[in-house]
């Protein structure tokens, strides 16, 4: 997302020429990209021009300090104009009430059902909440099937009733199930459809009127481009929803949703899906998404990552393991595991400054730990414990039973050895036994 995007701001950027002071002069050329590239993100035509005009309202006539160049002070403008733009400030989920309800709305195929379960997971994993997943969606044959089956993957329980079609009934007695079994939480799925139509409009509002949510948030695939921010509009009309969650920012999408929907519909984007996966789910910060925009990287975002996936006692096993020289492929393994709960490799990268850009055409293989893997279970548990022993005629075996090469099975034991040791010597220097660790 945003790869085209931040790309053309560079180039813009060095459009910039000039000592001393932005003019009239030396911007115009610059702000001229600056919108065309909006534009080819699917910005909104008035909001890129809006966006503009105030950048060039604040550029003008300020001095450029000698340790400055104009394209960097530009750099400052637009940063803090966009973030601006995208909402300024993280808006939390309202969590009041007992139980506490939110509304799902959307069209058919925004990612809504998907958010739902992904929404109770993080809800009850970092807020400890105890939340109920209501199958509202009496339309869409897959729709109760496909929340089931989320909320099996979750350990969320999910409220239907086979049979009745009337969304309404359901939405009210999944709240008076959830007061009788002590859930503090209630998601409310709705139905979608193709396009926006009366009948959707008149349910979904019947839905709001009757259960009273305390949240109502729209979920909009972020690859329908400016279609998003029209939708979004027409059900804040009807809605009045408290906040946007932006699905599928992982795919091949030009970003123009995330910065038009919160000037047109005047409601802050509140969560942002990354990726299939249950944990794929961010809550939106505009600053930090205008810092990977201007190809600034994200570390804030990628520490807390690690800190959600950082186990402590985890830490102090693997060091003590570590100054004994005892480290082996169990917790190789282990490692390996810690990195792929955090999330989708590129995205990952693109958090960490310049990375972005440098990865641009690199196809990064989700399934790149896959054949390591592999290798690693062809192992015995001896060998996995002691790879001291791991002999020419062992690794023959392994590189058999995980259908890979002699070659890569050798590689791999390197690249353990000589994270083995680089751990080691890090645990070890300077005379600090404690491994660098992120408190929480």
């Amino acid at each position: 997302m945003f790869e085209n995007l931040s790309e053309r701001l560079e180039r813009s950027f060095k459009l910039l020429k000039g000592e001393g002071r932005i003019t009239e002069i030396n911007v115009a050329e610059t702000l001229k990209d600056v919108r065309r590239a909006l534009l080819d993100a699917d910005v909104n035509y008035k909001v890129a021009k809006k966006f503009t005009d105030t950048v060039k309202e604040k550029a003008l006539g300020q001095n450029v300090l000698t340790s400055v160049k104009p394209s960097q002070l530009m750099v400052k403008i637009v940063h803090n104009e966009l973030t601006a733009l995208m909402g300024g400030a993280t808006v939390d989920i309202n969590l009041k009430g007992s139980p506490a309800v939110i509304l799902m709305s959307g069209l058919q195929g925004s990612g809504k059902t998907t958010f739902a379960g992904k929404l109770a997971n993080m809800l009850k994993s970092k807020k400890g909440k105890n939340p109920l997943l209501a199958a509202c969606d009496v339309y869409r044959p897959a729709a109760i099937e496909q929340l089931r089956i989320l909320g099996e993957q979750t350990g969320i329980p999910v409220y239907s009733e086979d049979g009745n079609k009337k969304p309404v009934e359901i939405a009210q007695h999944a709240i008076a199930e959830a007061k009788k079994t002590g859930k503090d939480l209630v998601i409310v799925d709705t139905a979608g459809r193709l396009a926006v139509d009366e009948q959707m409009m008149q349910e979904i509002a019947a839905i709001k009127k009757a259960i009273n949510p305390g949240e109502i948030l729209f979920v909009v695939d972020s690859m329908t481009g400016q279609d998003a921010v029209n939708t979004a509009k027409e059900f804040n009309d009807r809605l009045d929803f408290d906040g946007v969650v932006l699905t599928k920012l992982d795919g091949d999408t030009r970003g123009g949703a995330a910065l038009s929907i919160r000037t047109i519909v005047d409601k802050p984007i509140k969560f942002v899906g990354t990726g299939e996966k249950m944990d794929a789910l961010d809550v939106f910060h505009p600053e930090r998404m205008a810092d990977r925009i201007l190809g600034m990287g994200d570390i804030v975002s990628l520490v807390e990552r690690a800190q959600e996936q950082y186990d402590e006692e985890e830490a102090k096993r693997i060091q003590k393991r570590l100054a004994k020289n005892q480290f082996d492929f169990n917790d190789f393994m282990g490692q390996i595991q810690q990195i792929k709960k955090m999330g989708n490799l590129k995205d990952l990268a693109s958090m960490i400054p310049g990375v972005s850009k440098m990865m641009k055409n690199i196809d990064v293989d989700e399934n790149a730990f896959k054949g390591i893997e592999a290798i690693i279970h062809s192992m015995t548990p001896d060998e996995r414990g002691n790879p001291t022993i791991l002999n020419g005629s062992r690794r023959q075996r392994i590189a058999k039973g995980s259908g890979t090469t002699v070659q890569e099975v050798n590689k791999l034991i390197k690249q353990f050895d000589d994270t083995r040791k680089m751990m080691r010597m890090i645990t070890t220097s300077k005379g600090n036994n404690r491994m660098p660790v992120f408190k929480k």
